[in-house]
């Protein structure tokens, strides 16, 4: 019989020993989430986080939390199709500091929207506010029958479709371009955007339910511009700029030449 080890013996105690149960939330903390003060309720509930321990800061951990919230819990109302994400910034003794980091409706307003014997227009815009924050928004109308109109359907022509998308585009750029991200934010609350939109299309085709749908921070676009600024210059960066707003090509070729310039200075 060869001699050995008894492996059992050496990890001590019996073999059906039950380990020390330890609950897990002895080690955690709870935070308050702070909402931004334009909002009737700041206090939009509580987070959880592990307590500090040696390099392990807990407000690091909280720093960069993605938190969604309906309207309808912001502002105590009825409007509970649209959510709005707030991002932690900063952390205050045991409150969470939030700022704005998108909004977007629920699944269940979009589909009730979209419809039979009508058109579907979406349009999206990259913007940059007064204060540097680049956004991302995006945009959708549904056509709706003339007055009188005996017709059942409601469909627009391409060329009304492509001069609806332009006013969208125009209305969403003139709007973000010339206020902070706080006044753009109030915009959004009641979408006034939507429907400055749906006055300005009257003449076009008949729009209902436009709404801006979605906006988000487009950080990605925003260090490739930062990139560029230090690697060409502001001159060359707005002329791809310019080819990228042309078509999707375009805009691959732009996101091509960031990570071959990208690259190169690295080199250097």
């Amino acid at each position: 019989m060869a001699v050995g080890k008894n492996k059992r013996l050496t990890k001590g105690g019996k073999k059906g020993a039950k380990k020390k149960v330890v609950d897990p939330f002895s080690k955690k903390d709870w935070y308050d989430v702070k909402a931004p003060a334009m909002f009737n309720i700041r206090n939009i509930g509580k987070t959880l986080v592990t307590r500090t321990q040696g390099t392990k800061i807990a407000s690091d951990g909280l720093k960069g939390r993605v938190f969604e919230v309906s309207l309808a819990d912001l502002q105590n109302d009825e409007v509970a199709f649209r959510k709005f994400k707030l991002i932690t910034e900063d952390v205050q003794g045991k409150n969470c500091l939030t700022n704005f980091h998108g909004m977007d409706l629920t699944r269940d307003k979009m589909c009730s929207m979209v419809k039979k014997w009508q058109t579907m227009i979406e349009a999206h815009v990259d913007v940059k506010t007064t204060d540097g924050y680049l956004l991302r928004l995006f945009c959708v109308g549904f056509t709706k029958k003339r007055n009188n109109q005996i017709r059942k359907t409601s469909y627009a022509q391409h060329q009304q479709v492509r001069q609806i998308r332009k006013k969208m585009m125009e209305i969403m750029t003139r709007e973000v371009q010339t206020n902070d991200l706080k006044e753009v934010v109030n915009k959004l609350i009641p979408d006034s955007i939507g429907k400055d939109i749906e006055k300005a299309c009257q003449s076009i085709y008949p729009l209902h339910d436009v709404f801006v749908r979605k906006w988000e921070n487009s950080w990605s676009c925003m260090v490739k511009v930062v990139v560029l600024e230090k690697l060409l210059g502001m001159r060359q960066v707005l002329k791809l700029n310019e080819l990228m707003d042309m078509n999707h090509q375009s805009r691959n070729l732009f996101n091509i030449q960031v990570l071959r310039l990208t690259n190169k200075k690295s080199y250097l």
